[in-house]
C-alpha cells in the first residue's frame, strides 16, 4: 500500500480508512489494463494481471479530488516499486481470500481474519522510507517535473505546498545566498527609503 500511495500521492484516510470520515479506496474502484484493454479484476487470471501495463484509481469522494476523477499510472520500470505491481499484488491477495468489490484495498488477511493497515502504521513506514532512498514529492520538483503537474496528481488547490517546495528544495535554493551577496543591477522606487545593511 506504500508503494501505490507513493505513486498516487494519496493521504492517509484514502487508503486506510482510519476514521468515520474517511472514504478509502475500494476493490471497485481499481483498474488494471493491457494497452486499452480492461482487466476483470475477479476473473483475470493471474498470469494475464501480471502482463497489465497500467493501473488507475477512480477518485469518489476522497478529500481534494473530483468524483468520478481517474488518475492511473504506467509501469514505473522496477520490479517493486511500481505502482502497477504493487496493485497487481494487492489483488491477488485480496482475491485470494474474498471476492468482494467493496473490500477496501489496504485490508489484508492473516490466519483467515482480515485486518485493517492503519494510517499510523503507513506514516512511520513511509517516513523511514522517504528518509532512506530520499525520494518523495521534492524529487518531482528537483526533476523538473511542471508545478501544474505536480498540483494536479497531488489534488491541491492551493499553492501551499509548491511554496513550500520551492523553499525546502535544496538544489533550487542552492546558490541563492550567494546571490544576495553579489548585488546587481537595480533601482529603488522614488520615496522608497533605502535601510543600510551594516
Amino acid at each position: 500500500m506504500i508503494i501505490v500511495a507513493f505513486f498516487f500521492l494519496l493521504r492517509p484516510g484514502e487508503y486506510t480508512g482510519t476514521t468515520n470520515d474517511d472514504t478509502p479506496f475500494r476493490f471497485l474502484d481499481v483498474q488494471l489494463k493491457v494497452g486499452v484493454r480492461h482487466l476483470d479484476l475477479l476473473t483475470t487470471t493471474p498470469a494475464e494481471l501480471w502482463a497489465a501495463t497500467s493501473v488507475a484509481l477512480t477518485f469518489t469522494t476522497q478529500k481534494n479530488g473530483v468524483r468520478g476523477e481517474v488518475i492511473c499510472h504506467g509501469q514505473s520500470g522496477h520490479d517493486v516499486l511500481c505502482p502497477v505491481r504493487s496493485m497487481i499484488r494487492r489483488i491477488l491477495h485480496l482475491r485470494q481470500h474474498t471476492a468482494n468489490m467493496h473490500t477496501i484495498i489496504a485490508t489484508y488477511f492473516q490466519n483467515s481474519r482480515h485486518y485493517s493497515v492503519k494510517s499510523a502504521d503507513i506514516t512511520t513506514t513511509s517516513r523511514q522510507a522517504t528518509a532512506a532512498c530520499g525520494a518523495d514529492l521534492g524529487s518531482l520538483f528537483c526533476s523538473n517535473v511542471d508545478r501544474n503537474t505536480i498540483q494536479l496528481i497531488g489534488r491541491w488547490k492551493s499553492d501551499a505546498m509548491l511554496r513550500y517546495l520551492h523553499v525546502q528544495a535544496q538544489p533550487v535554493m542552492q546558490g541563492f545566498a550567494s546571490m544576495m551577496l553579489q548585488g546587481g543591477e537595480y533601482a529603488i522606487h522614488p520615496g522608497q527609503n533605502l535601510v543600510p545593511m551594516y
